[in-house]
């Protein structure tokens, strides 16, 4: 591997979420204001919607980790579950110790107690439900339900929607059309833009410990975004590919026939043809 080629303590361009890569570009930093304005406001659902491979999953992390200290905070990263399993798995993230043997009545009530508790003592409570698209109608449903516990005064429970465009064209269905209509704010996240990705690569590659002259020059950076469109996964995809490519030639920068073979050889990458 390239690694000591090029001075990195780790790989710079993994795939998985990881903050402590993060660079905060216009689109994130965007959409994290509003959902801590929304949720600063009490509004009780909240949607981020972007394509595949665009950071919605970091987003979330981000979010979490940018909630008020002594709020209490939920993380579902697979929502493709039944109504009951889903207030299971709600009732288990809030520290509820509770039978599956529980009917729905009582579920739902030690839920409500958990939630009025947090409220007493002035608590925030958020739920995050990563690949919401994925989620099926009656729990979507079930889930519009759980946001009606409330107070004369505030929600007990905050819900952020996480999904790929699928989401919209779910939310639009005659079924969970209240649902949709209790959606205050929304965002989509864009993928970066040109100027944003020589500094994405730059700061995933210090971060991963490098201190060299720069390895992807201006018309390496350009394709780079022409074919990977500025989703940053798609990115470091082709930035690994295209390390290893330099490596194999014991050069130490990335020129745009490095990239356009990295592209080739990677699906969902825009053609050559097109850049």
């Amino acid at each position: 591997m390239y690694l000591d080629h090029f001075g990195l303590s780790e790989l710079p361009f993994g795939i998985t979420p990881d903050t402590s890569y993060t660079v905060i570009t216009r689109s994130h930093q965007e959409a994290l204001n509003t959902l801590l304005v929304a949720l600063g406001s009490g509004e009780g659902f909240i949607k981020i919607t972007g394509e595949v491979g665009t950071g919605k999953t970091l987003l979330c992390r981000r979010l979490l980790q940018a909630l008020p200290e002594g709020s209490v905070s939920a993380y579902l990263p697979n929502p493709f579950l039944a109504p009951r399993t889903l207030q299971l798995a709600l009732a288990e993230e809030l520290g509820l110790t509770v039978s599956a043997e529980s009917d729905d009545y009582h579920l739902l009530q030690s839920i409500n107690r958990a939630l009025l508790e947090h409220a007493a003592a002035d608590r925030q409570v958020v739920v995050c439900i990563d690949e919401a698209q994925a989620m099926p109608l009656e729990t979507l449903e079930s889930l519009r339900l759980l946001s009606n516990l409330e107070t004369e005064k505030r929600k007990l429970l905050q819900i952020v929607l996480f999904g790929q465009p699928e989401l919209d064209r779910k939310l639009a269905e005659p079924s969970v059309r209240q649902l949709l209509q209790r959606i205050a704010f929304h965002y989509r996240i864009g993928g970066l833009a040109r100027e944003e990705v020589a500094n994405y690569l730059a700061h995933r590659l210090r971060v991963a410990g490098y201190r060299g002259e720069d390895v992807f020059g201006s018309s390496a950076v350009r394709c780079l975004h022409k074919a990977s469109r500025g989703t940053p996964r798609l990115l470091n995809i082709l930035a690994h590919k295209a390390l290893l490519a330099v490596f194999g030639e014991g050069k130490h920068a990335v020129r745009p026939g490095h990239v356009r073979r990295a592209a080739a050889d990677t699906e969902g990458a825009a053609s050559a043809g097109w850049w």
